[in-house]
């Protein structure tokens, strides 16, 4: 079902200000002034013509091909009184011939992916709506093939609800919070294998493969809220950290008819379990299993009704193996798609299932970085590459055979599709840096059906506002490396001038910021820099995405080392050039973009004066064990690598003006780490500024927050830099 999950349409209507001369922070994170009109999604229906989506507090049908609604397919005020729903919804989901739907209201946010509604059944025929369990809030409830049963999650058990007669029956019994959970994920696999709901329904509607995860051994972290209460509030769950135990994990198949729970049988050989998924067999569950190294890998295929298990495709890499969720059994129930960077770079691979290969479909020295799917019917694969620059996406066509490679994007610059049930139909979303998206509908003969959002009225915005132009450029470093790069210059540029430099860097593995494409928010604080007088840089170092296998993960067990070196390298490549201010170039960055920032100002004292680190990683040992060991492996196997590129370590070296920003209910990089940063700064009595938001997670937001800390930055540069 996951092709077709709601992205709602938001649209945000363009404020033009035609007396304004300059970027204004209240226009930018008060009245988003500035933010282009978005079409994040279609949610595509069977006949890949028609799509929906909420609108007016109603689910509407909408023609791709002319845009025009068809038929309101459900209504929330219309179905108010019906059993305790309010009319207010925010969330459905269809069966899977599209006669009954799934509606969520009261949805509660719990971590990045992870959430819990009240969950009410529609039948689309008798337009009745009734409560899919009354027994408190669910979790992730999905509709099986035959759309005569629902599984859900409740209070870290799994159960089934059959629609023909009502009943539910709970499948697990042992579940407790921050013990023990059944069909969703523990913290670390929410956040890191990208993933919540940890249940799914085999092809006929009478299995159901779920994770249990044993989290009873797993150590415990504390976040505090404050309430405005005489105590506050204190949120305990399990984080398992570097070196430490993870959850013990293992897969189960229930099977409705004989109402048996069988244990999948893959030996214990493994400490991961990041993806399971059924083949076209529906007695056949595909496991995944992953070394704490993360460098080994195996499919199993389980049997579902003894649960033994054989070994259908093994990888290893002298590395690590990023997971995808690009594996796709073809509907002949012979053949399988894969993707691996085997050859050095990422690229799709067809398999029987016997585990041999049948061909690789595209090659070359590019990566493949976004996998669409397969069109059995006319036998093609689409997919996205950065084929022509690795600042840029294209999206492509090719034949199961591996042959016929088609681009089927038309203009430079980052391409991104969504395509219909049938592939009839693709929606791409075209942007270019200082060119804000396009949406426009196109069929399988690459032909324009319509546009669906030109998004013009934002180049009126960008004129009103006088924003300056994204120059791209590249460089060699010492090393020889050739880097690449963009720069914002200020308006009426001077290169008889002397102007200061203000580096933005992400920078951690896989990443890019440097992309020739739309820039959201960001891009508007940055042309608000250049009108202020800074020239605004941002250089993708080593470790970043689209350049091979070897570029981003040389990395490997030396996180921060020559990420480092590499912006260094930046900052005295602009300290070069005639129109740059060597003595004012600051360097900003946001989580590892924050890490970043403080070994930089670290380590490059001599080049930086300024530095901002927001919800920095000070220390690694201090962070999850699923992300850091893949690239660090543990503390005990390497400790160099993680003395020599911590920042807690390096704190004596800080000469600059460093504002560290962290929010205190972050429950990804946790407060621990600018606490503790900011003690090892005191000890060897170095001066910095600091700025902490109570009841914030990692993202820093709600209400004015925002407005708030892109001010204080802002004093902050205009003071410092």
């Amino acid at each position: 079902m996951s092709k077709y999950i709601l992205l709602l349409v938001a649209s945000c209507f363009f404020v033009t200000i035609h007396a304004q001369e300059s970027i204004t922070l209240e226009n930018l994170w008060q009245n988003y002034a500035y933010s282009a009109n978005r079409v994040p999604g279609f949610n595509f229906q069977n006949d890949g013509k028609h799509y929906t989506r909420i609108e007016d507090n109603v689910v509407r049908q909408y023609d791709l091909t002319t845009g025009q609604p068809t038929m309101d397919l459900f209504s929330g005020e219309m179905n108010k009184v019906d059993r305790g729903f309010d009319g207010k919804f925010d969330n459905y989901t269809f069966n899977s011939d599209e006669s009954k739907m799934l509606i969520s209201t009261n949805t509660e946010a719990i971590y990045r992916r992870s959430s819990k509604s009240d969950y009410f059944v529609y039948d689309k025929a008798s337009k009745s709506l009734s409560p899919l369990f009354e027994g408190g809030k669910q979790m992730y409830a999905t509709f099986n093939a035959q759309s005569d049963k629902v599984a859900f999650v409740h209070d870290n058990n799994l159960y089934v609800k059959d629609l023909n007669n009502n009943q539910v029956t709970q499948v697990t019994n042992d579940g407790k919070y921050n013990h023990i959970i059944n069909g969703a994920t523990d913290w670390v696999y929410e956040e890191e294998f990208a993933f919540a709901k940890a249940f799914f329904w085999s092809s006929d509607g009478q299995k159901i493969g779920f994770y249990r995860f044993d989290e009873s051994g797993v150590n415990e972290f504390t976040m505090t809220n404050y309430k405005n209460e005489m105590y506050p509030e204190y949120v305990t769950f399990k984080y398992p950290k570097v070196g430490e135990d993870n959850a013990t994990l293992s897969i189960h198949i229930y099977d409705l008819a004989t109402q048996k729970t069988t244990k999948a049988q893959i030996g214990n050989d493994y400490e991961y379990i990041p993806r399971i998924q059924w083949t076209q067999d529906a007695n056949k569950l595909c496991v995944t299993k992953l070394n704490r190294h993360q460098n080994q890998l195996e499919l199993m295929l389980v049997d579902a009704q003894s649960g033994s298990a054989t070994t259908l495709l093994k990888e290893e890499n002298k590395y690590y193996i990023d997971i995808t969720d690009h594996l796709t059994f073809l509907e002949d129930g012979k053949r399988f798609v894969w993707t691996s960077e085997e050859d050095g770079y990422n690229h799709i691979y067809l398999y029987n299932l016997k585990g041999k290969k049948e061909a690789q479909l595209t090659k070359g020295k590019y990566d493949v970085t976004t996998f669409y799917g397969v069109d059995e019917k006319n036998g093609q694969v689409f997919y996205q590459a950065a084929k022509n620059h690795p600042t840029q996406r294209e999206l492509y066509s090719i034949n199961l055979n591996g042959k016929k490679e088609t681009e089927i994007s038309s203009d430079p610059g980052w391409n991104d599709a969504q395509f219909s049930s049938t592939y009839d139909y693709f929606v791409n979303t075209y942007s270019a840096a200082g060119y804000a998206p396009t949406y426009t509908v196109y069929d399988r003969n690459k032909k324009v059906v319509r546009l669906v959002e030109d998004n013009k009225g934002m180049a009126v915005v960008q004129q009103n506002n006088k924003t300056q132009p994204v120059d791209f450029f590249d460089f060699n470093t010492s090393e020889d490396v050739q880097l690449n790069g963009y720069m914002i210059k200020p308006p009426n540029f001077d290169a008889n001038k002397k102007y200061p430099v203000f580096m933005y860097v992400y920078g951690g593995p896989g990443s890019q910021t440097v992309k020739d494409q739309w820039g959201g928010q960001n891009y508007w604080w940055f042309q608000m820099m250049a009108q202020k007088g800074y020239i605004v840089v941002s250089v993708d170092n080593r470790g970043t995405g689209a350049r091979g296998q070897e570029f981003k993960k040389m990395t490997y067990q030396q996180l921060g080392k020559y990420e480092t070196m590499d912006q260094i390298e930046a900052a005295k490549y602009m300290a070069k050039q005639s129109y740059v201010d060597a003595d004012r170039i600051g360097i900003f960055g946001w989580s590892y973009g924050g890490y970043m920032t403080s070994l930089c100002l670290s380590k490059g004292a001599d080049v930086f004066k300024t530095a901002i680190a927001v919800a920095p990683v000070t220390n690694w040992k201090w962070y999850d064990s699923v992300y850091t060991e893949r690239y660090m492996r543990t503390y005990a196997e390497n400790k160099e690598g993680y003395e020599q590129n911590s920042p807690i370590n390096f704190a004596d070296l800080i000469e600059g003006n460093y504002l560290i920003v962290h929010g205190i209910s972050d429950d990804n990089v946790h407060f621990q780490n600018s606490a503790e940063m900011v003690l090892a700064l005191q000890k060897k009595n170095k001066h910095f500024d600091s700025l902490y938001y109570p009841n914030r997670n990692h993202g820093i937001f709600g209400g004015l927050t925002r407005l708030h800390l892109y001010t204080e930055m802002t004093d902050f540069l205009l003071e410092k830099l």
